[in-house]
Order: structure tokens, then sequence, then C-alpha cells
């Protein structure tokens, strides 16, 4: 039975993400059945998860757990700011708010990424590798429920340009969580906070749901 690091967080953190998956805002929205506005609101809550995870990149680059993991070809940031520009304005800035449950999403990953590192590769494998796996399916949808042009401005948060092959690069992801250099305890941590993430992440689609109810 293979053992490593990257199929133990896998396999330990598989129901809270089928959870998160399945959660009735995401398949409202992949289901067409709700609006763009719906969209717009959920890529205003990522812009404040990934500016905490970015924005604590550049501290851990030097760090032995999480460095390898900082790979500015994954940063979403800069995407994600041009599709808010397309689905909100050029003053998208102005109007842009969280979620309580994004307050505490992006609190959390911030925290890990000032005093955990090993919290912080839990937070960057939940988010990056399902932006490069699920999120592929969701741009799908959104371009053609909503009519964005193909790879382009609503949905670049989804395209990354500089994966050129994302399986060999998830392959690779793989190969870096199992050769990272830690105790047994700690690997059970960074586990635990995987499932956190994706606890944190179910909530966020809870509120959406709560603020885009589907009328009867």
């Amino acid at each position: 039975m293979d053992s490593s690091f990257s199929t133990l967080i896998r396999t330990a953190s598989h129901e809270a993400h089928v959870e998160a998956e399945t959660s009735s805002f995401m398949s409202d929205l992949l289901g067409g059945r709700l609006g763009v506005s719906a969209y717009a609101r959920y890529t205003e809550q990522l812009w404040f998860v990934y500016e905490a995870l970015e924005s604590g990149a550049g501290r851990l680059a030097a760090d032995p757990v999480a460095g390898p993991f900082v790979r500015p070809e994954l940063f979403r940031l800069a995407a994600l700011e041009r599709d808010l520009a397309h689905l909100r304005g050029p003053e998208w800035r102005a109007t842009l708010s969280a979620l309580p449950a994004t307050r505490e999403y992006a609190a959390r990953v911030r925290a890990c990424a000032e005093r955990w590192p090993g919290g912080y590769v839990a937070h960057h494998y939940t988010r990056y590798l399902g932006d490069l796996s699920g999120g592929q399916i969701i741009r799908d949808r959104a371009e053609k429920t909503w009519g964005f042009a193909k790879k382009g401005d609503g949905v670049r948060f989804y395209v990354f340009e500089a994966v050129s092959n994302p399986a060999a690069f998830k392959r690779s992801y793989r190969e870096l969580l199992d050769a990272v250099d830690v105790d047994e305890l700690e690997k059970q941590r960074v586990v635990g906070e995987c499932q956190r993430a994706f606890a944190l992440n179910t909530a966020v689609f809870r509120a959406l749901g709560d603020e885009f109810p589907l009328s009867a």
C-alpha cells in the first residue's frame, strides 16, 4: 500500500474535499442556475484568500519546508484582479467585501504563512492543486454559461499560462510533498490543516449559498 505523504494527504482529506465540491452553491453555479453576479461574488471571495496566500509567500521562499512550494508560476492574484476588473468594472476595489467566513479563512491562511510553514503548505496544496484540477471545470462552465472569451477576461484565474503540462506539474508537486522533511507528528498536523482548509472553504460556499438562494 502506498504510504507516501502525498497519498496520505489526498486520502485523509477526501471526504472534506467532496463536501466542498458538492456544496449547493457550487452545484447551482456550475449548473447554470445562478447569475453572473453570484460568480463575481465568489471571485471576490477568492481575492481575499489568495491575497493572504501570496502576500506571505516572499518571506517563506527560503524556508526549508514551505520554500519549495513558493512557485511564481502558480500565483493567481494578478489574474484575479484582471477578472474582477472585467466583472465589476475598474472601480472594483471600492466595493470589494469579504464574507465573515471568508475573513476567517483568509486569517487562518495568513496566520500559517506567518507562523507555521507546514500549515502554509496545507493551504497551498488545497488551493493550487484544486485550481489546476477542478478549477478547469469551473472555467469551462463559466465560459459556456456567461459567454466569457475562452481563457479570457473573467476566467483568467483558472488559466495557468506558465504551467504548460498540468499533469506533469501535479506529479512534480506530489513529489515535493513526499520530499518534505518533517516528522510523522508534523505530517499528521499538516493533514489536519488540509482538512481544516477544506472546511473553511465549505463555510464560504455555505455563506455564498445563503446570499444567493435559489427561489423555490
